[in-house]
């Protein structure tokens, strides 16, 4: 990375250009939009390599949850854009007749991406495209743990956009920390909960807005299902929400279950059918399950599974191959709760199944934890559908499926409590990169006498009138039909 002189300077340049009005107009705003468009559609094989390359994804995987779902929002911020960038207007009370006022969006000004490394293309991009169709100057920060997926975008992007405006910047920790001690106007992170205190901290410093996209431990509760489709169907959901989305690397995978006790063994028998049926006898084999980021998490999801009475609870998998960094699909019933591996998000290919008396005591379970990023549910009872509605809270909640609501562009995508604040996907993106700025316009032509001391208490009858939309109290004042009442009277000197 370049020597701290040489950043600011470059900052300071990126700012200028901002401040010169360029990245505010409708047709650079489209031509960033076109040009991540295009890169993602010219360099469709290289990404699907360079994510082969850090973490063992398929192509199918990798177009399925990275470059489709960028090629979704990008379609769909070129197609909304005109909307999103124009005014909207908004009422205002009766005490300001002739006045008319609108809510407009402006972008912030420089902002900072920092990326995670588990979906390298698809959260470095995501919230890039929700900052240029803002309108904003914006670096972008990859995860040095896929270097292959960072080195590709800080070669490559720079083709695509206007590097005036938009620039990649690579590096760990310590570039990081450089990057954080700027003066930004909006800080993105995706990350963990740690890495994410360390930006708070930093923002804290030029009272930078801050985003936070962080994670935790996401339940799936399975009530008894006693169709064989429907739990078939649940069975194949949560293998895929699990193993097959970056082998249960994602903020959003599923990190561990809660089923009655009496209905385990059949999900569990299930899901070994599935989990060979997808993986294979042997998903080492498999090309279609993901290898785990580097040797470091590696061994802490190793370390994981050390504790004697956590690897009792192992009922199928936990086979690993630490040359090439896989881990086999691995069940675990019942470990203890108190253990790291139900209060650590799991973040691999290893899931506990906790057993629950009657599913409705899942509520509690779930309740009692930190706030989960997502919290998926597969019933068919409405009652129990209510229930976790109204009684537990998580950034999103799903019902019958898992990572759906991650492609829905028109949801908001983002956490509570300590699995981060602040949302984006699609218009979302763009509200997050935006200032809602409140324009009123006034005509000198009418004034409210009322408005203005000394106060009286026929003063006060119109103020409140005005303010309570009654026009018709309104007028008797005015005409002298409306006296004061008494519970007035304390305002009488």
């Amino acid at each position: 990375m370049e020597t701290m002189a040489t950043l600011e300077r470059d900052l300071r340049l990126m700012r200028e250009y901002y401040e010169s009005g360029k990245t505010k107009e409708a047709s650079w705003r489209e031509s960033q939009l076109k040009g991540l468009r295009r890169f993602l559609m010219e360099k469709q094989q290289d990404i699907m390599n360079a994510l082969m390359l850090d973490l063992g994804k398929h192509q199918i995987e990798a177009f399925r949850d990275e470059i489709g779902t960028l090629m979704k929002t990008l379609n769909l911020a070129l197609k909304s854009l005109k909307d999103w960038m124009s005014s909207k207007k908004a009422p205002l009370p009766q005490i300001a007749l002739l006045t008319s006022a609108e809510i407009v969006p402006e972008p912030l000004g420089l902002v900072l991406i920092i990326s995670s490394w588990n979906f390298p293309f698809g959260i470095s991009l995501e919230p890039l495209i929700g900052a240029v169709a803002a309108g904003n100057a914006a670096v972008l920060k990859p995860s040095e743990l896929s270097p292959a997926c960072s080195s590709f975008l800080a070669s490559n992007l720079p083709t695509y956009l206007d590097n005036k405006a938009v620039r990649v910047i690579e590096g760990g920790p310590q570039e990081a920390q450089q990057l954080l001690q700027q003066r930004w106007d909006k800080i993105f992170f995706t990350g963990s909960a740690r890495v994410g205190r360390i930006v708070m901290h930093a923002a804290v410093n030029h009272l930078t807005p801050v985003t936070l996209e962080l994670g935790g431990k996401c339940p799936a509760v399975v009530d008894s299902l006693s169709a064989s489709w429907d739990i078939e169907v649940a069975t194949k959901r949560i293998i895929v929400g699990k193993y097959g989305t970056c082998a249960g690397q994602a903020c959003i995978a599923i990190d561990y279950v809660l089923v009655e006790r009496g209905y385990c063994s059949k999900v569990v028998e299930l899901m070994k059918v599935w989990i060979k049926k997808m993986f294979g006898e042997n998903p080492y084999h498999s090309k279609t399950i993901a290898r785990i980021v580097n040797i470091h998490h590696f061994f802490r999801l190793k370390n994981l599974l050390a504790d004697i009475k956590v690897k009792e609870s192992v009922v199928y998998g936990g086979s690993m191959d630490e040359e090439n960094l896989f881990i086999e699909p691995t069940i675990l019933v019942d470990p203890p709760l108190d253990a790291e591996i139900m209060s650590e998000e799991i973040f691999g290919p290893l899931l506990p199944i906790i057993t629950v008396e009657k599913i409705e005591d899942s509520i509690k379970f779930i309740s009692s934890r930190p706030k989960p990023l997502a919290l998926y549910v597969f019933t068919k009872n409405k009652t129990l559908q209510r229930r976790m509605v109204a009684e537990t809270s998580s950034g999103s909640l799903t019902f019958n499926d898992a990572i759906l609501q991650y492609a829905a562009d028109s949801l908001p995508f983002g956490g509570v409590g300590e699995s981060g604040f602040g949302m984006y996907h699609g218009k979302f993106s763009f509200d997050t990169f935006s200032h809602q700025k409140a324009i009123v316009r006034r005509s000198f032509l009418t004034d409210f006498w009322y408005r203005y001391p000394p106060w009286t208490l026929n003063k006060f009858q119109l103020l409140e009138v005005s303010y309570n939309y009654d026009y018709l109290g309104l007028l008797l004042v005015l005409l002298g039909l409306k006296r004061p009442s008494k519970r007035l009277s304390y305002l009488v000197n």
